[in-house]
């Protein structure tokens, strides 16, 4: 076994949107160096990535693995069986139960139907920002706001709360935070769900929550992390791939145009990559052959998104963003197997609706600030921007 690696996360200077370079160089299975001392492997290649995603030798549950961060806060506990209703973490049949129960919230039909109110929310948000005038923040004032909104209406979670659940997600997605501080921040947010579970058995209304109240037996603990899984998720990806995703494209003005292809959405994801950490993570559960390499029964393995997005084998000049690419549905950025995104017709639709009505109400958007003063994400479990000052001709 060659010398364990750990975790490349440096990005070259004056390239936010490329993977570390020392990531992109590994081979297809590496072996990687854990922060507990642990002997694990690392997955760069498209090929590799897919089979660890989909084949069911490989666990998502958390008893089984090693963190690669040290403040990873859960419903829990960090290393032990994930707690009811926190599906992400559990394999089938644990994990079919729930999924099926959520299954037709986030169907293509159903986000269809979505489509008008998404539309209006982002239309509402643009309107805001025009009567503000520039320079304004487009995290603050689109990018994080709209899909909140939308998860929030979806979900029935007030949205008057969402400076309060913002500000708890930021610190649990920091791979900075203490682990008190994460842990503080799961308790509070979990208290807050828990205490709007208990009044919605009361008076349930016409929403996922309601429904899953009315139409399933599924526990107040169970309600409240499926309620905790998807607000987190339904806002945090979206919102960074919203903000992160108008940096690249006012870095590479001449793509604007091509905003209607397709796939423009699906390029960007593979482009951008904003899962970038290493995540996700699976165990093995047997010995396991892998590009050459033995995986033992219980290595804990890596996926690094950003490489696997640029494999060569599978994309034609993988680090030119190509709003038009033939081949850009072939990422992963939605993950692969039975835990492949619940909600990734919910992104698409808001990064479609979001990206193409941005350029077409401000054609003239650009930065405020020079590139190099953006502050990214660095160490946040969804890359990004904290903040994207941008102007336009009045």
């Amino acid at each position: 076994m060659n010398e364990p690696v750990t975790l490349p996360t440096e990005r070259a200077p004056g390239c936010p949107f490329d993977p570390p370079p020392d990531l992109v160089k590994l081979p297809p299975v590496s072996p990687l160096r854990f922060p507990d001392g642990h002997i694990g492997w690392l997955v760069t290649s498209h090929a590799a990535a897919r089979t660890v995603m989909i084949d069911p030798r490989f666990t998502n549950r958390p008893e089984h693995k090693h963190p690669l961060f040290g403040a990873v806060a859960r419903p829990g506990g960090a290393s032990k069986p994930a707690a009811p209703g926190w599906f992400v973490n559990m394999d089938a049949p644990e994990h079919s139960r729930y999924r099926r129960l959520l299954m037709s919230q986030f169907t293509v039909r159903r986000i269809k139907q979505l489509e008008p109110r998404i539309t209006q929310i982002t239309e509402e948000h643009l309107d805001a920002m025009a009567k503000a005038g520039p320079p304004v923040d487009l995290v603050q004032a689109f990018a994080l706001p709209v899909p909140s909104l939308v998860i929030c209406e979806l979900l029935g979670v007030p949205y008057d709360d969402h400076t309060f659940f913002q500000q708890q997600t930021t610190i649990m997605a920091n791979m900075a935070a203490t682990q008190d501080e994460s842990l503080a921040a799961l308790g509070q947010l979990s208290r807050y769900l828990g205490e709007l579970v208990t009044t919605k058995r009361l008076h349930p209304k016409d929403d996922l929550l309601g429904s899953l109240i009315t139409d399933t037996d599924l526990t107040d603990e169970e309600l409240t992390n499926i309620a905790l899984l998807l607000l987190v998720a339904g806002h945090e990806t979206t919102a960074n791939m919203l903000g992160l995703g108008t940096f690249a494209l006012l870095q590479h003005p001449e793509q604007i145009a091509a905003l209607d292809s397709p796939d423009a959405v699906e390029e960007l994801l593979r482009y951008l990559s904003i899962v970038h950490l290493g995540t996700p993570n699976r165990a093995a559960l047997e010995d396991v052959e892998l590009e050459g390499r033995m995986i033992r029964k219980g290595d804990t393995v890596a996926i690094g998104l950003p490489a696997v997005n640029r494999d060569p084998e599978v994309f034609q000049q993988p680090d030119i963003l190509q709003l038009d690419r033939q081949d850009a549905r072939k990422h992963a950025a939605f993950g692969g197997g039975i835990h492949q995104c619940l909600g990734q017709q919910l992104a698409r639709v808001e990064m479609r609706i979001g990206f193409t009505r941005l350029f077409d109400r401000f054609p003239t958007l650009r930065l405020a600030v020079p590139a190099d003063e953006i502050k990214l994400r660095e160490k946040s479990a969804a890359y990004g921007v904290w903040a994207l000052p941008v102007v336009w001709d009045a």
